[in-house]
Formats: C-alpha cells, structure tokens, sequence
C-alpha cells in the first residue's frame, strides 16, 4: 500500500517550503538577487543547506519560487486597491500608485525582481512576473479607455510605458534615492500623477486623482 502523506506532515513540508522562500526573499530584499544563494538562504533560515536541496534541487528553482511568491503578492496588492476605487480612471490611479508606493518601500528587492542585471535563467523568470504586472495595467487602461476616460491607444504598449516609468523614476539608478516618509510620498505622486498625464488625463483632472488616491501602507502590506 503506498505512503500517504498525513495532513500534520503536509502542513509541516508546506511551512518549511515558505520558510525557505522567506528566507530568500529576505536577502534579496537586503542585497539584491545575487544575494539569493543556497547556503546563504539555509543559514538565514536556520536549516541545513542539504534541507534546501530538497525542496529546491537548484538555485534557479528556488529563484523561480521566489519570483511567483512575489508576483502573487504584489498582483494582488495592485488588483485589490483598483477593485476598491469607485471608477475606471481611479482603479487605474490606484494601481499604479500602489505599485510605486510598494516598490518604493523596498527598493533593493523590487529593483531585484523587475531590472538588476543577472543570468539568462533568472531573468526568464522574472519575465513572468513583468508580464503579469503589465496585463494588470493594461486591463486598467483598456477599462478606462472603454469608459471614455482616456483616449484611444495601444494599452499593451501604454503598459510597458507605465512599468518603465515608475521603475527607472522609483527605484533605477537615476532615481533620487530618499528616506523620508513626506519625500518618498511626494516621489509616489509626483510619478502617478506624471503616467496619468502622459496617457491622456487633463491636468486639472489628474491631480484630482492623485490627491483623492489613498496610498497603502506598504511596510505593513508587504511584510
């Protein structure tokens, strides 16, 4: 008769699973990708390195693990802010607000899964995860262009447009690099109210959006 696995055991296998995942994204949130090592990642979760194998026979299973963990995260933060706006053009302003509000707040580990320089299997990966938060703009702008809020224009590109301006202008090497709380805030508009702009959203009406867009608290919402 095979082994069946008890529901203690699989809850037990599962929580050291996230645990491990833990482990690798707190270091990338400290040092970046390259800082995502085997070793490292057993250390920090105060396991044996041979345990992490297990789990995750390569580094690039385990990167790839990280990667879906961080996607669902921050998909469902910007899908869940949209979902509470009251209109198409403030579910847009409220998605992208949040992206950069969450991306802000952890620069180095955003910077890690969307754009730091690393290997070919590795930036495959996070392929997934930039084409998952494009499809999630571009449902927004698509939305709000149906509704007559926005002009007529290719959402696909109008979301690669977006991704690239809130990341190059948040957490890219030109980016002013801040740690106070009112600047990082102002950081977060001054860009949200910038992509409104550029896809078509009059001025006046733009910074309206802004100022009513509630920003998360994105320490407590990606901890």
């Amino acid at each position: 008769m095979p082994y069946r696995r008890t529901e203690t055991v699989v809850r037990r296998l599962a929580a050291r699973h996230d645990a491990i995942v833990a482990a690798a994204q707190a270091l990338a949130a400290d040092g970046g990708m390259a800082a995502v090592q085997i070793a490292a990642v057993a250390a920090h979760a105060g396991i044996a390195a041979g345990t992490v194998y297990r789990y995750f026979p390569s580094k690039t299973e385990l990167v790839a693990a990280l990667v879906d963990a961080l996607s669902a995260r921050e998909i469902g933060a910007i899908g869940r802010a949209a979902d509470a706006a009251p209109g198409p053009l403030s579910a847009l302003a409220a998605a992208i607000a949040t992206f950069a509000a969450r991306a802000l707040a952890h620069r180095t580990l955003a910077w890690a899964v969307i754009a730091e320089p690393v290997d070919a299997d590795v930036d495959a990966m996070r392929l997934t995860y930039r084409r998952a938060l494009a499809a999630a703009f571009e449902a927004r702008v698509r939305n709000a262009v149906v509704a007559g809020h926005l002009p007529e224009q290719d959402g696909t590109l109008a979301a690669a447009a977006i991704i690239g301006a809130l990341a190059e202008g948040l957490i890219g090497p030109l980016a002013p690099k801040t740690s106070n709380p009112t600047e990082a805030r102002d950081a977060v508009q001054t860009l949200t109210l910038l992509t409104l702009r550029a896809l078509g959203v009059v001025d006046a009406h733009a910074r309206g959006l802004v100022v009513q867009t509630v920003l998360p608290d994105a320490e407590k919402d990606a901890a």
